[in-house]
């Protein structure tokens, strides 16, 4: 599958299960518009749901991973209570809970700048792989604005409530190595060398258990949203699904035929 719009940029490396969904504005530093918006949200829920995906690639074109909203347009006409909120809801936050609910692994390749809901949209992916010169920036205060996205939901989970705080009420930049130190990245690389190892991860999780990886994302992303008992009952639905995966068996049987395990994502 390859696709190239004006905005989106879906690609797929032959045959290895690896899905690449490329932000392409780089003229506007890829600021989200709304057909972006929902392109993206439709890619992700086709990759959630394409046996054939194993592992979803989100990068951005030129120099910018994604420097927010794009306001461009201005304000559309007078507001009454109720648009702004129900604007989000429709919005960007359905565009980050796509990347929180796909089934597949999702590994953000950070390539630059990522401001306001892009750094939202970075931090909302599983694992992320950071270039040196990247950097993140919760830009809302400056503009008096509440931050958007979900990032108070997603930050005090990633560095605890006082750096959360911290990040969002003075809005400073965050480079990339510091980002790595306080955890809101996985992993700092030479920008020379990112896409090297963002292949070499999406390879191995392409090759891993797909449906286990689905499930583990699950119980993480709910955990810290429920009491000991909830996550336990969850745990043990989880454990009694995959059980019942092709890749879960082939694991034990490898485990005890002392081998590789070759799984499928099924």
């Amino acid at each position: 599958m390859q696709v190239s719009d004006a905005v989106l940029l879906v690609e797929d490396d032959a045959g290895n299960g690896v899905r690449r969904l490329t932000l392409n504005r780089p003229e506007a530093l890829n600021a989200v518009t709304a057909e972006l918006r929902e392109r993206l949200i439709a890619a992700l829920e086709q990759a959630s749901a394409d046996r054939n995906v194993r592992v979803v690639v989100l990068t951005g074109a030129g120099r910018a991973f994604c420097s927010g909203a794009d306001l461009s347009g201005g304000a559309e006409g007078e507001r009454i209570p109720g648009d702004v909120a129900r604007m989000l809801r429709q919005g960007v936050q359905r565009m980050v809970s796509a990347v929180l609910d796909c089934e597949k692994p999702v590994l953000c390749a950070l390539n630059g700048v990522a401001a306001g809901i892009g750094v939202q949209l970075a931090l909302a992916c599983d694992l992320v792989v950071a270039a040196e010169e990247a950097s993140l920036v919760q830009v809302f205060a400056k503009r008096g604005l509440v931050p958007d996205g979900g990032a108070a939901w997603l930050l005090p989970r990633l560095v605890g409530v006082q750096r959360a705080k911290e990040l969002l009420f003075l809005g400073e930049k965050v480079r990339a190595a510091d980002a790595e130190r306080i955890g809101l990245v996985n992993r700092v690389v030479p920008g020379p060398e990112l896409e090297k190892v963002v292949a070499e991860w999406a390879d191995r999780l392409a090759t891993g258990p797909t449906r286990a990886y689905a499930l583990t994302k699950a119980l993480v992303n709910a955990s810290l949203d429920g009491d000991r008992a909830a996550s336990f009952a969850a745990e043990a639905t989880a454990q009694e699904i995959n059980m019942t995966t092709h890749d879960a068996q082939e694991g034990v049987r490898a485990f005890v035929e002392r081998r590789a395990a070759k799984f499928e994502g099924r």
